[in-house]
């Protein structure tokens, strides 16, 4: 793509989705908006820096990640029902990762949940469930109250044992085990599935 044409197509990125009755989802100091281009390099590096907990083979070129966008990602904000919901988190304004709905099923009102932090910044185990924890109940009020669905679920590593514990502290119950689903490190490691209703006690 050229320069005018990646420039023409990351000037299409902009805006909210459609779909959120809310451009943007608060409490406190941390919100979640619409992924827009001028984010998509940032996530590109966090995501090239994390590629052994992420469904993602190789480094992601900067051709590659706008190539992407412009075409699975921008069209779809103004769809009713897009397949993915992908939102920059903010803490003060500033963004620390992002995230969304992923693999959004619309006819069964369900989705995945997808989440990443910039690794550039230090943080505490406990920070960095802190972080999951407030990420967490930030869709599930996109997912269970604007968007009326009723489940939520998520695929993780073993390996993620603060993202693990943070998940069953928020509500999200272990529903199975892909064992020895990818290999990390050259180890064969499981892959654990976790789900949350819309009516679960913890669900709010």
């Amino acid at each position: 793509m050229s320069k005018a044409g990646l420039s023409a197509a990351q000037a299409e990125g902009g805006g909210g989705y459609r779909c959120m009755p809310r451009a943007e989802i608060a409490d406190g100091r941390y919100a979640v908006r619409a992924v827009e281009p001028a984010h998509i390099e940032a996530i590109r590096r966090w995501r090239n820096a994390q590629i052994d907990v992420l469904r993602q083979a190789a480094p992601i070129s900067p051709q590659q990640q706008a190539d992407y966008y412009a075409r699975e990602i921008w069209p779809t904000k103004q769809a009713a029902e897009p397949r993915n919901i992908l939102l920059i988190y903010l803490e003060d304004g500033e963004p620390i990762g992002y995230g969304g709905l992923v693999h959004i099923a619309w006819e069964h009102r369900r989705a995945e949940i997808s989440f990443l932090l910039d690794p550039a910044v230090p943080r505490s185990d406990a920070e960095l469930g802190a972080l999951f924890a407030q990420f967490l109940k930030l869709m599930k009020e996109l997912a269970f109250r604007d968007l009326g669905f009723i489940r939520l679920h998520t695929e993780t590593y073993a390996i993620r044992h603060v993202h693990i514990a943070t998940l069953e502290a928020c509500g999200f119950r272990r529903e199975g085990c892909l064992r020895h689903h990818v290999i990390i490190g050259g180890r064969p490691t499981d892959a654990l599935l976790h789900g949350c209703l819309a009516g679960d006690d913890a669900a709010e």
